[in-house]
């Protein structure tokens, strides 16, 4: 095999008249491609693709998967996303031919086993949030975000009003003021305090008739749990406003504490971070958003019904927001959500949060020694440091990050939330071990020794990696994403 630093394309692989697959003698007459196209749909010459065999083609893309780190092959502590393992059992209840077989349009009579699934699903969510109903529709969670906006407004103007303001902690996801710029709402920060929560005076300062609504997580994104929700709540009620639950942060708190019962009125879970399905590249995902009474007309359309003997579509509701993906959603991901609820069980799920709070003390209290922690107290299912300290002799965060790549761990989030200076948000959840836990300890102590005896070495990390350090900003600016100019420049 080709070292990481000189892998070849699979057109190099290619071999004139090499190849993957034989197909036997047609048994029904031939016609030319020519006399079934038009001319202009024809192409001039052969498109110039890669002659390989079968064994070239595996060994060349399971080469490639190798060079991809992932959670099923090393450690990835990426705060406020929670990469956990996913069970495989989740993914063999996925393939089961009868989802798997299973057409968007099979009439609901020929479709029980999926309806049933997912109607027992939303209760189960609705259950663990402590909200009315849920729609599994939106695909992930942004996704979510964007369809809890669209409740807010349409919520605000069936009462005949035009509140155009939502409030998102300085603290918050990105997609937060995102989401709500899209929908049309004019953006406000509300600040945090010295302890990391809202700041609740500069909270009822902002809060007023223009108010739609509060964006918040809790724990939040600092890895904190708001002390002060119920106050919180109280202030943007009585302002007219909703809460909103962005439900990034919820592996810390199932079964143990539930979003609508601390006062949020809509409810937005990550199926595919805190229910396991691993997510990133692009998907799939699944964003469930639940509601308060109050709010379900205006959920999307359809819901999963049952009348105690047949499951069904039920497309009734003038008020909702309308349809804002398939009915069926990302469904791969919910039978996979669903497998991991059944399998756990609720005590199972409390045991989940409660492993995942205890795992990410036991990792900032072990860096507590080389790293500034700028909210010592205890955190949740994840926390923040900070690497000012190393920052002193010239290492930064990004540097730590590119570093930890020769050790064989994905970096945590960095430069993330934007309050904290030089932030490396780490969560670690419950699926790693003890020992997994340790090693990370040791080689984050061994990169801040590093970084005061040795920074130049971290500072020009990684070097066991297939790409050394780029020039991100050009590449951001300047991507080449043609094969051949790489040949080319290499020939000089």
């Amino acid at each position: 095999m080709s070292s990481q630093t000189d892998y070849p394309l699979i057109f190099e692989r290619s071999q004139p008249g090499r190849r993957g697959v034989s197909l036997p003698a047609s048994d029904v007459p031939r016609k030319r491609v020519a006399d079934l196209l038009p001319s202009q749909a024809l192409r001039d010459k052969p498109p110039a693709l890669p002659e390989v065999s079968e064994v070239d083609v595996i060994r060349h893309y399971t080469g490639l998967s190798r060079r991809n780190h992932g959670v099923d092959n090393g450690f990835y502590p990426l705060g406020s996303c929670t990469m956990k393992y996913n069970p495989k059992i989740n993914e063999d209840m996925a393939s089961l031919p009868g989802f798997t077989g299973l057409h968007p349009y099979t009439p609901e009579e020929l479709s029980q086993g999926a309806l049933k699934l997912m109607y027992e699903l939303e209760q189960y969510l609705s259950e663990i949030a402590g909200v009315a109903r849920t729609t599994l529709q939106p695909a992930a969670g942004a996704h979510g975000e964007l369809t809890g906006m669209l409740i807010v407004k349409a919520y605000h103007r069936h009462k005949g009003q035009d509140r155009r303001q939502v409030i998102v902690p300085d603290s918050a996801h990105g997609t937060n003021p995102a989401s709500a710029a899209m929908c049309g709402f004019d953006v406000v920060t509300v600040k945090s305090d010295a302890t990391g929560g809202v700041d609740l005076e500069e909270l009822r300062r902002l809060v007023g008739p223009n108010t739609a609504a509060l964006m918040l997580t809790n724990p939040s994104t600092l890895g904190l749990f708001e002390k002060n929700i119920a106050e919180i709540a109280r202030i943007v009620h009585d302002a007219g406003g909703l809460l909103y639950y962005d439900g990034a942060n919820a592996n810390a708190i199932c079964g143990i504490s539930r979003p609508g019962d601390m006062g949020f009125d809509i409810v937005h879970f990550n199926l595919h971070k805190t229910f396991s399905t691993p997510h990133g590249g692009g998907g799939p995902g699944a964003g469930s958003v639940g509601v308060s009474a109050d709010l379900v007309p205006f959920l999307p359309r359809p819901l999963i019904s049952f009348d105690g003997n047949r499951y069904g579509l039920d497309y009734s509701g003038p008020l909702s927001i309308g349809r804002v993906r398939t009915f069926y959603a990302n469904f791969g991901v919910l039978v996979k959500a669903y497998t991991y609820i059944r399998m756990l069980g609720p005590d199972g799920l409390v045991r989940m949060s409660k492993d995942a709070v205890l795992n990410a003390n036991y990792v900032m209290n072990g860096l507590r020694p080389y790293y500034h922690i700028p909210y010592p107290g205890l955190c949740q299912h994840e926390f923040v440091a900070s690497a000012v300290q190393q920052k002193k002799h010239g290492v930064r965060a990004l540097d730590v990050a590119k570093r930890l790549l020769d050790f064989g761990t994905h970096p945590p989030t960095i430069y993330f939330p934007l309050i904290v200076e030089e932030a490396l948000m780490i969560e670690p959840t419950e699926t790693e071990s003890k020992e997994t836990l340790d090693r990370f300890i040791s080689v984050m102590a061994e990169i801040a020794r590093e970084a005061e005896l040795e920074p130049e070495k971290v500072q020009n990390a990684p070097y066991t990696t297939p790409v050394g350090r780029l020039d991100e900003t050009r590449a951001a600016r300047h991507p080449d994403l043609a094969w051949r100019s790489v040949r080319k420049e290499e020939d000089g």
